[in-house]
Formats: C-alpha cells, sequence, structure tokens
C-alpha cells in the first residue's frame, strides 16, 4: 500500500468535491518535518485556475478530510499549504503492509517493453575505466525498470564491427602473415582456435592504432581490411570470429565480477544483414541522398536551436560506420525484439550522435511515435586532481585494475576493523564486496549527469555516506534477529510507536515505494543511494534510542524486531538495485 498513493487519492477526492480537478490532491512527503509528516500544495495552483482565494481552498479540503480516522491532524500555513500528521494506528497499518511480499509493492498496471543499452566493450580493448559509469549505472536502471515491473532488456552494444577490426586483422597480418585467413584461395577449412589471445591483442591493438594515425599506408590497409570484412571475405570473417570469441570471455569475466550480466550481447555485427535493405528503404523515400559520394541523411530542423549536421549514412568506399549500425540496431530494437523504450546509457559526449539517429529512426518511419528513445547521459569520473582519473603514469586505468584496487581497499579496511576471526577465503569475499560496493555507490550516489571525484577512501569507510556504512547496517539487522532468535523471540505484529525515532523510522520506511517510481521516471539511481542512506541512519537513531534486545514489554520487543527486519528487506532490496550485495557479516 503506497502511502503517497492512498493519500493523494483522499486529498483528491477532497479537491473534487469542490469541482476542481483531483490531481490537485497530490501529496508529498513534507519538507517541513517540524510542521507535519506530509503536505499538499494543490489549493496555490488550484486558486489560480479557479479563481479563488487558496486558504479558503485550503480549509474546505481540511474540513472535507477532518473527520477521517487515519489523519492525527491536518492545519493548514502560509496561504494554503495543507500539513499532514497521520494517526499511529494508521502509521502502523500502512507498515504493516509492507511486511508483505515486494515489501508491498505493487508492479505497474501497464508494463513496458524496455531495452537498455549499457556497457559498450569493444573487441579486442582492454575495458578501462570508461566503461565503468555507462556499466553500473545502466546495470542499476535495468534492476529498477525490472523490479518496476516492466519488461526489461540489458543489452551490452558489442563494439564488433567497426575501424579497430581492420586495423587489428592489419596488425595480426604483419606478425603472422602465413595465417589461412590471409590467404584469398582458402575460402574454408580454417583452424578452431583462435591464433591470438587477449593479452596479444592488448599489444597489438593500440599499436596498430596509433601507427594508423601517423602512417597513412597502414590506415589505408586497415581502411580496405574493414572494408572487406563488412563485405564478406571468408577469411576475414574466420579471423574476426575469433577475436569476438576471445574479447567476450575476457569481457563477461570483468562485468561477473562487476556484478554485472547481461541479456543480450549483440553486437553492431548483429544486424549487417539488415543495413542494405535499410539503405535501400532510405533512399527510395528520399531520405538518403548523395554528399561528396558519400551518403547522408539530413536530420536538421527548422526550429533547432544550433547546427545538426547530416548523419553520415555509408561513406564514398561503401563501408558503414557505427552511426549506420546505429540506426539498423534502433530498427531491429523496435521491429525484432518489439521494445518500446530504448534507453542509451552513454557518454554525455555522444549527445549530438544520438539525436542524428533517433532523427533518422523517426523520419524514416523505423520507430512509431508513441515509442520512447532516450540517451541517458552521464559525466565524468574524476581523479583527486579533479581531471578524468587516470594511473599515475597518465594511462587509462584498466577495469580489471580497478577491480583489484577496491577489493584490496576492501580488505584494508577489514583489517584495520580488526576482524582477525573470520577465515582467510572469508575476509577475501567480503573485503570484494565492500570494495564493490564502495565504488557503486560511490558512483551512484550522484546523479549520473554530475562530474564526480573518485575518493577510494572515502568511499570505503564504513562510517559516513558510503555503499559499507549501508552494507553494515544491513549485517545489524541480521545480527540482532540472529541473536533474538537464539533467545527464541521472534518478529510479530508491529504496534503503535512509543517514541519519535520509532515512528520516524516508519515513515522513513514507507517513502519506499515513492522513491523507486521517481529513479525509474527520472532514470537517477542516485534517488535510491540518497533514500538508503537516509533510511540507514533513521535505523542507527532507532538503534540508539530503542535497547530492542532489553526492552522488557514483550509486545514491543517483537514489534521492534519487525522494525528491524522490515529495514533489513528494505536496504538489501535498495542495495539490490544499486547491484550492491551484502556479506553475512562485516
Amino acid at each position: 500500500m503506497n502511502v503517497l498513493t492512498s493519500l493523494s487519492a483522499s486529498f483528491g477526492e477532497a479537491f473534487a468535491a469542490q469541482n476542481l480537478d483531483p490531481a490537485f490532491g497530490e501529496v508529498v512527503v513534507s519538507g517541513r518535518p517540524d510542521l507535519g509528516q506530509f503536505q499538499c500544495n494543490g489549493a496555490l495552483p488550484a486558486a489560480k485556475q479557479a479563481g479563488r482565494n487558496p486558504r479558503d481552498i485550503a480549509q474546505a479540503v481540511v474540513d472535507y478530510l477532518q473527520d477521517r480516522p487515519e489523519f492525527g491532524e491536518l492545519s493548514l500555513a502560509g496561504p494554503g499549504f495543507i500539513n499532514i500528521i497521520l494517526d499511529d494506528h494508521s502509521l502502523v497499518e500502512y507498515a504493516s503492509s509492507m511486511r508483505s511480499d515486494r515489501l508491498g509493492i505493487d508492479p505497474v498496471a501497464t508494463p513496458r517493453r524496455v531495452l537498455v543499452d549499457y556497457g559498450g566493450p569493444n573487441v579486442a580493448k582492454d575495458m578501462h575505466v570508461g566503461h565503468l559509469r555507462a556499466t553500473i549505472i545502466g546495470d542499476s536502471l535495468t534492476r529498477i525498470g525490472k523490479f518496476v515491473g516492466h519488461d526489461v532488456l540489458g543489452d551490452a552494444h558489442f563494439g564488433d564491427w567497426g575501424t579497430q577490426m581492420g586495423q587489428v586483422i592489419v596488425g595480426i597480418k604483419e606478425r603472422m602473415p602465413d595465417l589461412p585467413y590471409f590467404n584469398a584461395t582458402i575460402t574454408d577449412s580454417y583452424p578452431n582456435d583462435s591464433p591470438v589471445t587477449m593479452t596479444d591483442l592488448q599489444e597489438i591493438y593500440p599499436d596498430i592504432s596509433e601507427r594508423a594515425k601517423r602512417d597513412p599506408d597502414v590506415a589505408e590497409a586497415a581502411r580496405l581490411a574493414t572494408l572487406e570484412l563488412q563485405q564478406g571475405r571468408p577469411g576475414y570473417r574466420a579471423l574476426w570470429e575469433h577475436l569476438v570469441t576471445v574479447s567476450q570471455a575476457s569481457q563477461r569475466a570483468d562485468f561477473h565480477d562487476l556484478g554485472v550480466d547481461f541479456d543480450l550481447w549483440h553486437g553492431e555485427s548483429t544486424v549487417h544483414d539488415l543495413i542494405e535493405p535499410l539503405i535501400d528503404q532510405l533512399r527510395t523515400n528520399g531520405l538518403a541522398l548523395e554528399s561528396d559520394g558519400a551518403l547522408v541523411v539530413d536530420v536538421a530542423e527548422p526550429g533547432d536551436k544550433m547546427e545538426i549536421p547530416p548523419l553520415l549514412l555509408m561513406k564514398g568506399d561503401g563501408a558503414y560506420l557505427y552511426t549506420t549500425t546505429d540506426v539498423a540496431t534502433l530498427q531491429m530494437r523496435i521491429d525484432e525484439l518489439g521494445r518500446e523504450e530504448v534507453l542509451y546509457v552513454v557518454d554525455a559526449r555522444q549527445a549530438l550522435h544520438f539525436e542524428q539517429v533517433f532523427r533518422v529512426g523517426r523520419k524514416a518511419g523505423l520507430v512509431p511515435p508513441e515509442a520512447i528513445l532516450e540517451h541517458i547521459k552521464f559525466g565524468t569520473m574524476n581523479g583527486p586532481d579533479g581531471k578524468p582519473f587516470q594511473t599515475r603514469k597518465g594511462g587509462v586505468v584498466k577495469l580489471r585494475d580497478l577491480i583489484n584496487m577496491v577489493a584490496q581497499a576492501g580488505l584494508e579496511r577489514l583489517a584495520e576493523s580488526k576482524v582477525v576471526e573470520y577465515s582467510e577465503e572469508e575476509q577475501t569475499e567480503i573485503a570484494r564486496l565492500v570494495g564493490l560496493a564502495a565504488l557503486k555507490f560511490g558512483e551512484l550516489s550522484n546523479h549520473r549527469q554530475s562530474d564526480y571525484l573518485f575518493d577510494l577512501e572515502r568511499f570505503t569507510s564504513l562510517i559516513g555516506k558510503t555503499g559499507p556504512y549501508l552494507q553494515y547496517a544491513v549485517v545489524r539487522t541480521q545480527s540482532i534477529l540472529r541473536e533474538a532468535k537464539e533467545a527464541g523471540w521472534q518478529p510479530d505484529d508491529l504496534i503503535e510507536p512509543s517514541v519519535e525515532a520509532e515512528r520516524r523510522l516508519m515513515l522513513e520506511l514507507l517513502r519506499t515505494p515513492d522513491v523507486i517510481d521517481r529513479a525509474w521516471s527520472t532514470r537517477a539511481p542516485n534517488h535510491i543511494a540518497e533514500f538508503a542512506y537516509e533510511l540507514a541512519q533513521q535505523f542507527n537513531r532507532f538503534y540508539e534510542e530503542c535497547h530492542i534486545l532489553r526492552e522488557a514489554d514483550l509486545a514491543r520487543k517483537t514489534s521492534w524486531l519487525s522494525l528491524v527486519e522490515l529495514t533489513g528487506r528494505t536496504l538489501t532490496l535498495l542495495l539490490d538495485l544499486l547491484g550492491i550485495e551484502v556479506p553475512d557479516r562485516m
């Protein structure tokens, strides 16, 4: 039972009784807890629309609802703000409803078919810190969308079809020219095993990529290899399959260690067979036009406040670009996967690219008007110097190294807390979970469009606004419940609160459905991260003030145990929506 939905329905009824729009009855959590637990501010906009005095409207609403038992107090403030305090009995009823499955949160009435595009690894390239934000934000949004009740698919969108593929082919050919993949007379029966490992690729790709920037002959060879790959040269296709397999195996391992999995590993190559028919369609309807030998689609619109250049669909030599595959991928996601919403969790610097792709999709009729396309932008993760996070030598930090770094920091935190009775194996696992919690909460506690400073020491602290602090709060709830069970006490019915800390914890718990809905509707997991921290703070105040296991009144003791249990379940859910796992103990 969502308390805000329920209260808004009651206040909407009161506004409707005055021949005003029920939407004015929206109730929100009070910004002034000293005046009320909740508030309704609809009298002011209602008065403006109806040409009436806002305080008169607010008073009429209060008079309509005054005698309902769920309200302990209704009062007016200012020109027409309504402050609301729930009756304690009603507060307990609302909180008790959360003890059911899913914390009493119903799935959405009309589920949508959603795809979240995040991660974005590339063949032959090391995963690096630049992939981190897309991965963590995208994974959280996927989790939130699924919990809310939507049919959500997470797609890694593997970069396996661009210029880097031609470059790697050239780099391998230079080192191993006698491989059968480079003999044009051989068209089948290629080796089953890859001629290169991921370690080889990590050396080959940076070298050939850098040389292609300096040497026109290398760049031309890579361009030709890319074109021949896309046009189906058998040896290059066979070698490409090895490169994809080797790269995916390495990257899946990195993602798994981050606690991230995908429903789909579609690559740019997945839509290769759709591209030619797509281009024909765009030519036929007059959208694809020749420009200096290349094929472009003009996407500028009369009301544009900045220049939106044409989307480059095909190079003059017939080669495709990632703009081409992105349009075809969008078409496939709508037509074949039946998606109604497609969310692209990609660096804010790609905003122009996605604006172009979305416009082509709309203009060409590939995307129906009611479909939602969103670029979920994010900023940069910076080091202590305020610049993009780098190694001490100024290089890009590999994702694997970052994972190892946070795990080591987690181990150091455990050592500081003198957890000596745990086995080495358990300490290692706890340290891994603590490190990942630090990393993910440090990321998700900021709004995704903000740049933020990566501060490993602060992120791994067991106190303050950190992931480990929240993990510890959950572990504390489990420890209390275990100790109670050993003493023969079990959580039982909630009873009316006797102290303010108890009441405030109940009220905080009631915010859960609204916060999750807001995080999904705004595509911003930081709402959940912030709320989880506030809930943990309220729980710790309750824990300090209410000596649960020493309480003499059995009914109150077991009620408090229910609050402990409910808080633990709620925090565990919130952390799971952020992709954070909680260890059994810390």
